[in-house]
């Protein structure tokens, strides 16, 4: 066992206890984390956004053919048999959250532009077991009043020739095949419809 005289021990307690360097010990907490919050920005800004490498590599790039399926609300559909109109596709399924907070303004989009030759696609690609039992798709769609075509991707092959890693995504493509938007998730609603009639004005 170890004896400290007696000073020292009081020394010891007075620098525990003296508000001064308390306050030095505080701002010396406060310089470190904010050292610490500039450092971690400084190595995080520059990562790039999937987001915006996705949407980067699509854009006017020629749309990707459609995989086989089966189709709800539509016979079998390909986008080369239908040039000349811009096309909506969304991925969705219908277990998603974020999915069904869309549906009501691509279901908006599909009646108020389909007699402008407009088409609306929607590509169901599951997540869960039980979205890939047909029936339970097709009850979801007339559930959620979908009354434009939906075609089934339970295989995965059309998520996959588009590179697909969310849900839900959209995309606008042009009158000759290419794509010239594209949003991924929520929200853009008023900026992807300002897209719809852009790319329908175009000849």
């Amino acid at each position: 066992m170890i004896n400290l005289p007696m000073h020292v021990f009081n020394a010891a307690i007075c620098n525990v206890t003296n508000p001064q360097i308390i306050r030095i010990q505080i701002m010396k907490t406060f310089i470190l984390l904010f050292l610490s919050s500039i450092l971690f920005f400084a190595i995080y800004s520059d990562k790039k956004n999937p987001y915006d490498e996705l949407e980067n590599y699509w854009v006017g790039k020629r749309a990707p053919e459609l995989s086989e399926g089966d189709w709800i609300n539509s016979s079998p559909l390909l986008l080369s048999q239908n040039r000349g109109k811009v096309i909506l596709l969304e991925f969705w399924t219908f277990e998603c959250h974020n999915c069904k907070n869309t549906l009501p303004f691509v279901i908006r989009w599909n009646k108020k532009f389909r007699q402008e030759n407009f088409l609306t696609i929607g590509i169901h690609t599951p997540e869960f077991e039980n979205e890939k039992v047909l029936n339970n798709v097709k009850a979801a769609v007339k559930k959620l009043r979908i009354e434009y075509p939906v075609v089934t991707d339970e295989n995965f092959a059309t998520w996959y020739s588009y590179h697909q890693q969310f849900w839900p995504v959209m995309y606008l493509i042009d009158k000759k095949g290419r794509i010239r938007y594209m949003h991924i998730g929520e929200g853009n609603y008023g900026e992807t419809e300002k897209k719809i009639l852009e790319l329908l004005n175009e000849s």
